[in-house]
């Protein structure tokens, strides 16, 4: 009793001097074990010191991993270390991975980080998983991780886009691959009809797979089917943007309402795109797009008149609808209702191409080239192949700036008066 007795007493001494642990939590931990070879703790806890651990963080680790300082240092502790500075990690990242998850350094790395190279994962999509999910790294490779990487190969995807969805979202690898990842599978297959749209929706949202999709996804198709939405149409809305069928049933049916409130047709691509629009948006942020476009002198109707010819014209961001609406009114003087005809002038962006384009029109107008009552709604228009080919290379030798201006680096300082009646869709 005495040997043990002692034996406490020289672990929780151990504990405070050399782990800088508390008194009360040095005496809990030495109830999970006894240090004899202080030698090989010491290693241990160098090891550990190295890599930029504070005695704070180390205190932290220790109690809550107490058998780090018992793990073997040559086996174990030395290789996962080393392993993990094969892989990139700045000691800063590791100091991180550690403070995160202890079990890092004495767990078994080597087969699981192994089996993320044979199959084609680069040592930054590993280190981006180690450090977001690292209790992957203590599942059994084989019988937990592989049939997962083989079940999505089987399915059509190819060895970058399993590592990418899979350092992407790391989380699907703790899913059950019988009662989560294929149930998934199954229900998109049944939804879209073809792999090949399954595939599809996957590459452009990996994030689908946190949902339990039948238990969200074909309810509300139903839901959508029962309103008399044809399927067609419901599929292609789910083409487009997942998230709006992966919403609450109670809100699928508040924003069908909405939608066909405003006249639109669940026969028709708009109505899907419409739909789209008043899923991704919530209600205080639509009042507040609603109320922008108003303050530049439209009416409510016909901001929803335009939002029937264009459902996407209600996805631009708040700020980017004030700043294109109020440079195109009042810097250029084009009215309000021009803008509605031509919703396509609010997703151009003002920076990289309107204002450069506004810059090349001054100078051809300055110089005569061009007349004052120019359309230049029809020059924001041009694609840039065509805009470059048509303008830009046109005019350069009898107006050479133009090629900085259309870069951007002529400032734009307006143009001359421009009759209103002249700014009109072309």
């Amino acid at each position: 009793m005495s040997s043990f007795t002692d034996s406490r007493s020289h672990t929780v001494s151990y504990l405070q001097n050399s782990c800088g642990l508390s008194l009360d939590s040095a005496i809990s931990v030495s109830e999970k074990l006894l240090i004899v070879d202080t030698e090989k703790a010491d290693t241990i806890l160098q090891l550990v010191r190295t890599q930029g651990l504070t005695q704070s963080q180390i205190a932290n680790i220790i109690t809550t991993r107490p058998t780090l300082l018992l793990a073997s240092f040559e086996d174990k502790l030395r290789p996962n270390m080393e392993l993990l500075e094969s892989l990139g990690l700045s000691r800063a990242s590791i100091v991180r991975l550690l403070c995160k998850d202890p079990r890092v350094l004495d767990s078994h790395l080597v087969e699981s980080v192994e089996l993320f190279r044979t199959q084609c994962f680069s040592d930054k999509k590993i280190t981006s998983i180690i450090m977001r999910y690292p209790t992957l790294l203590f599942l059994n490779p084989n019988k937990n991780l592989k049939p997962k990487l083989d079940f999505f190969k089987a399915m059509g995807f190819a060895d970058d886009d399993v590592a990418k969805l899979l350092s992407t979202h790391p989380y699907i690898l703790l899913r059950s691959l019988e009662n989560y990842i294929i149930p998934c599978f199954q229900v998109l297959k049944r939804v879209l009809g073809t792999d090949e749209n399954v595939l599809k929706i996957m590459k452009s949202g990996y994030w689908i797979l946190k949902f339990k999709l039948e238990e969200v996804l074909e309810p509300n198709i139903s839901v959508l089917e029962s309103l008399g939405v044809p399927k067609p149409i419901i599929v292609r809305l789910f083409m487009i943007h997942p998230r709006s069928l992966l919403l609450s049933s109670n809100r699928i049916r508040e924003i069908f309402d909405e939608v066909l409130k405003l006249g639109f047709n669940p026969n028709t691509l708009y109505f899907a795109l419409a739909f789209r629009s008043m899923a991704v948006i919530n209600k205080n942020l639509w009042n507040q797009k609603l109320e922008a476009y108003k303050s530049f002198g439209l009416s409510e109707e016909q901001v929803y008149s335009a939002f029937r010819r264009q459902p996407m014209c209600m996805l631009i961001s708040l700020n980017k609808i004030k700043k294109l609406m109020s440079f195109f009114t009042q810097n250029l003087h084009i009215e309000p209702l021009v803008i509605c005809k031509n919703l396509d002038l609010l997703h151009y962006s003002l920076e990289k191409r309107i204002i450069p384009r506004c810059s090349v029109l001054q100078l051809l107008m300055s110089t005569g080239v061009l007349k004052k009552d120019v359309n230049v709604v029809y020059y924001f228009q041009m694609s840039e192949e065509k805009f470059v080919e048509k303008v830009v290379k046109k005019y350069e030798i009898v107006c050479p700036d133009i090629v900085e201006a259309s870069k951007g680096m002529i400032e734009f300082q307006g143009f001359p008066v421009i009759s209103k009646t002249t700014l009109v869709a072309n």
